[in-house]
């Protein structure tokens, strides 16, 4: 039995390949006695309770609803990106809850429209981004249409993509044809012509 706070390898007392260092330690609440990690330049343990003491002494500390949004060890701001649509994390007691999805989350720039409007919209309005950039929120770059309108919408954007990649193409060619009219014709050579008359 090793004695309190003997400091070993990993590998000598059975972690096969781990360099990390562990001390014989003994739990601050139980008194169990256990290897726990040990930091060699910090000279401290890593964990002071038995993970049963752990996890009664952070259910304790926090109840689970105190553990939600910005109180959780997981918390990432409550943004996301979902198909390049931001998506932003609503609280049950928020105004505009009504309008979430999935997981509490609701599509930022059907916010952004509902906060200017000052109601919650329905699932069956639309919200289109007026220059395509499905990330660009701004107000004045948002417009709430019918599902008829936005696909006359979506349909009259691919044709005007469609036609301004024609134009693209049509000024190369003329830009290459009046390139070749200006440049000298090699062949056939005009001397050559008159050197077999």
């Amino acid at each position: 039995m090793p004695k309190l706070g003997e400091i070993k390898k990993g590998k000598e007392i059975g972690y096969k390949g781990s360099t990390s260092y562990f001390i014989w330690h003994a739990c601050v609440d139980c008194g169990k006695q256990r290897w726990a990690g040990f930091s060699i330049k910090k000279k401290e343990v890593r964990r002071i309770r038995c993970p049963s003491c752990g996890h009664k002494a952070f259910t304790s500390a926090q109840p689970c609803e105190m553990r939600r949004y910005e109180n959780s060890p997981n918390w990432k701001g409550g943004r996301k990106t979902t198909n390049s649509y931001l998506q932003i994390k609503l609280k049950p007691d928020d105004f505009f809850y009504s309008m979430i999805a999935k997981q509490g989350y609701v599509l930022e720039h059907r916010l952004a429209v509902a906060k200017a409007l000052g109601r919650c919209l329905h699932r069956w309005e639309i919200v289109h981004h007026k220059n395509g950039i499905k990330d660009d929120n701004r107000i004045e770059n948002l417009q709430l249409v019918s599902d008829d309108r936005h696909k006359q919408i979506s349909v009259l954007e691919r044709r005007i993509t469609y036609l301004e990649n024609k134009l693209e193409e049509q000024a190369k060619l003329i830009k290459l044809l009046q390139w070749q009219s200006k440049e000298p014709r090699r062949w056939p050579n005009p001397e050559a012509k008159r050197v077999v008359e």
